[in-house]
């Protein structure tokens, strides 16, 4: 039997918003937390001692996000349901020694971070966010979204194959260019600081980022798709955030967690990253603070169950012998449940069935994802948290085009109806 669905096309319009307002993890995290603090919940301080208080509490840790409401008498062994996303997108990263140039252009010196498309950071005007880091440990987060950068072609008569196959070298053909002069050391953080309203040698450290400055939009006759930055994977992130803010009841069987984490793009390997403890110490904190001891947290870890929200591939039109001949995820067909049995993906039968259940629950369509055989296939921070906390874990998502380009593309009715699944899911 189905529920009333909670989100609507305003989910999406609410997806834009925070899309345009994260530019870098630092800023989507923070948008994630201000969002759970109008639904009540409150931050936790990892350094501080932890009380059995229930309600909503959130950890924030760089580019991650680890919140979870506790019902009225949750026992201490009372399982969790979690969402897993990831707060990072390929992209351009700023170096240590940033600023550089040649022959009268000034420039900035970055690095290419996880497996970004490369020619679509080309001729596109580009922005720069993150966070600066000051000298009393410190961190204020900085978006200049405007017009400051921009990596330049190279003209079609100096480059005649350029449209026979595109070849860029990471190093010497991505460096934006964002002025004319000389080259002068400290010149960007000492413009860093003043965007910032800080004083000259504050900052000592940054974690910088380059974006596209091409606000989301509607796209299409009826509007029916959507185009943005960063899909991959904040589309999971507002919605499980969204999802679990609105789930937040006394009368839950569960647990329910929002998990996003950083630096999926590039293994997980962080402390910050799913691969790491930080999931894992989270929960045992909230076991261990409402009076459990390890028995009770190898019962609530034994019944848990984790979807891994991330975008996956919708079928190309103009691609079509790349994807799997039989299974064809449409924009707007609900979310994906994605498959793989060689445990690139998490997902076996028993997570189907959780899957399907709050689907049906929610109303929401759902279909199916597995690669080709004959292309290698991705993978997520779903098996991670399987292997590495024992957890029932179950990958889904939103089927995209155009992953890991600085502008994807997906259906307009995709987000809300991923929401409604997650929604549903959390509720048990």
């Amino acid at each position: 039997m189905s529920t009333p669905s909670r989100f609507d096309r305003g989910h999406t319009d609410d997806l834009m918003s925070f899309l345009a307002a994260s530019p870098s993890p630092y800023h989507a995290v923070a948008n994630a937390a201000a969002r759970l603090e109008k639904a009540g919940f409150q931050q936790v301080r990892e350094t501080d001692a932890w009380d059995a208080s229930t309600g909503g509490k959130y950890v924030l840790r760089g580019g991650a996000i680890i919140a979870w409401y506790v019902p009225e008498g949750a026992a201490a062994h009372t399982p969790f349901r979690i969402v897993g996303a990831h707060t990072d997108s390929p992209n351009l990263r700023v170096k240590p020694l940033p600023d550089t140039g040649a022959f009268g252009w000034r420039q900035i010196a970055v690095e290419v971070y996880g497996g970004t498309l490369l020619n679509t950071w080309l001729d596109r005007d580009l922005g720069l966010a993150g966070r600066l880091t000051l000298r009393d440990g410190s961190n204020v987060l900085v978006n200049v979204d405007r017009a400051l950068l921009r990596v330049p072609q190279l003209a079609i008569h100096l480059d005649r194959s350029a449209n026979d196959g595109l070849k860029l070298d990471r190093q010497k053909h991505l460096q934006p260019i964002w002025g004319l002069g000389d080259v002068a050391e400290g010149d960007l953080i000492r413009f860093l600081e003043q965007e910032a309203g800080l004083a000259e040698g504050e900052v000592t450290g940054w974690d910088l980022m380059v974006h596209s400055i091409e606000p989301p939009s509607y796209l299409g006759r009826d509007k029916e798709l959507l185009a943005g930055p960063r899909m991959d994977n904040l589309i999971s992130v507002h919605a499980g955030a969204a999802a679990l803010a609105a789930s937040a009841s006394s009368d839950l069987s569960f647990i329910p967690v929002l998990a996003a984490f950083d630096h999926e793009e590039n293994g997980s390997q962080a402390d910050t990253g799913a691969d790491g403890p930080l999931l894992g110490t989270v929960l045992e904190r909230s076991v261990f603070a409402r009076g459990g001891t390890y028995e009770d947290k190898a019962r609530a870890f034994a019944g848990t169950v984790c979807l891994s929200s991330d975008t996956g591939h919708a079928i190309h039109p103009n691609y079509a012998e790349r994807h799997d001949p039989t299974h064809h995820p449409r924009a707007n067909g609900g979310p994906i449940l994605k498959v793989n049995v060689n445990q690139r993906y998490a997902t076996d039968g028993s997570g189907r069935a959780v899957f399907a259940a709050a689907c049906e629950r929610a109303g929401v369509p759902w279909q199916h994802f597995v690669s080709n055989n004959a292309m290698p296939c991705g993978t997520t921070i779903g098996p991670i948290t399987a292997a590495r906390h024992g957890i029932q874990t179950v990958d889904i998502g939103v089927a995209i085009l155009s992953m890991h380009s600085a502008r994807e593309l997906c259906g307009a009715d995709d987000p809300y109806l991923l929401a409604n699944a997650l929604l549903s899911f959390l509720q048990g």
